[in-house]
C-alpha cells in the first residue's frame, strides 16, 4: 500500500489536494487514475482513505471516504542529540535513525565539531532533512515523522530534557559505565535522549557540563564507533531493549 504525506493546509472538509511530485508519481509511477484509491497521512499521524476525483500532471485532487486516528508510533520516545558530522554523514544518520523510530533528531556544534554553518546554510540543511525523513518514514511505513530541530550550541541542548527522561551520553573514555548495565539496572522509561559527539569526540569541558545536567556517561564497550554508526547502533540497543524491535 503506498502511503501520502500531506500537510493540514491541503486537506479540507472531505477533499485533499496532492501536487508537485506526488501528483506525478501518482499518474506517472503508481499509474493511478480517476476511482482509484489511496491513502496519505497529516503531521500528526491521521490516517486517510481516498479517491481520485480528478487528476492532471500537476495536480490530484481526492475525496476522503475514511478517517483514522493516529496509530502509536512507538513505545518509546528517543531524542538523538548528534553533533554535526562533516560531508553527507548526517543524510545518513537521518535516514536510518528514522528507519530506528527515532522521534526527534537535535543537531548540534560542539567545540570539536568540524563543521561550521552560516544561519542560511543551516535552514537549507535542516529542510533537507526534514525531506530525508520524510522519505525514510515513507519507506519503512511509519506513522510519523520524526522533527528534525534547529541546529543549536552543546550548551543549549542539555536543556531540551524533562527529568521523565533516560539522559545519556556516548564517551569513549568511560571506562566502568557500560551501556548494557545502565539499561540493566533502570526501570524502563517513556523518553530517552542521547548524545553522540563529533569525530574528534567530547572535550572534558562538555562532559562535566552533561554531568552536571544529570546525563549519564556510557560506554558501548571495547569499540570505539564514528560518529555516523555511535548513534544507530544505540538507538537499534534501545529499540530491542525498551522499545519495538525483535
Amino acid at each position: 500500500m503506498r502511503r501520502f504525506f500531506l500537510e493540514r493546509n491541503r486537506i479540507g472538509k472531505g477533499k485533499a489536494i496532492l501536487n508537485g511530485g506526488e501528483a506525478r508519481h501518482i499518474g506517472k509511477v503508481l499509474r493511478l487514475g480517476i476511482g482509484d484509491t489511496l491513502y496519505f497521512l497529516d503531521e500528526s499521524g491521521w490516517e486517510y482513505q481516498a479517491v481520485i476525483t480528478s487528476k492532471s500532471s500537476k495536480i490530484v485532487e481526492v475525496e476522503i471516504v475514511k478517517k483514522s486516528p493516529p496509530q502509536k508510533d512507538s513505545s518509546i520516545t528517543i531524542t538523538l542529540g548528534q553533533s554535526l558530522p562533516k560531508a553527507q554523514k548526517m543524510d545518513y544518520i537521518v535516514q536510518k535513525a528514522t528507519e530506528l523510530g527515532v522521534s526527534t533528531i537535535i543537531p548540534f556544534l560542539s567545540t570539536r565539531s568540524v563543521l561550521s554553518l552560516d544561519e542560511e546554510r543551516s535552514k537549507r540543511k535542516r529542510i533537507r532533512w526534514q525531506k530525508i525523513a520524510l522519505e525514510a518514514t515513507k519507506q519503512c511505513g511509519r506513522v510519523v515523522v520524526p522533527q528534525i530541530e534547529a541546529i543549536v550550541p552543546f550548551k543549549e541542548i542539555l536543556e531540551k530534557c524533562d527529568d521523565n527522561s533516560l539522559k545519556i551520553m556516548l564517551w569513549e573514555d568511560e571506562k566502568s559505565n557500560k551501556l548494557k548495565d545502565v539499561l540493566k539496572n533502570t526501570q524502563p522509561l517513556p523518553k530517552v535522549i542521547f548524545l553522540v559527539g563529533p569525530e574528534g569526540g567530547f572535550t572534558p569541558e562538555e562532559v562535566d557540563m552533561a554531568i552536571h545536567a544529570d546525563f549519564q556517561t556510557v560506554s558501548l564497550g571495547r569499540y570505539i564507533l564514528r560518529t555516523e554508526t555511535a548513534g544507530i547502533c544505540l538507538l537499534g540497543i534501545l529499540q530491542y531493549e525498551w522499545g519495538d524491535l525483535g
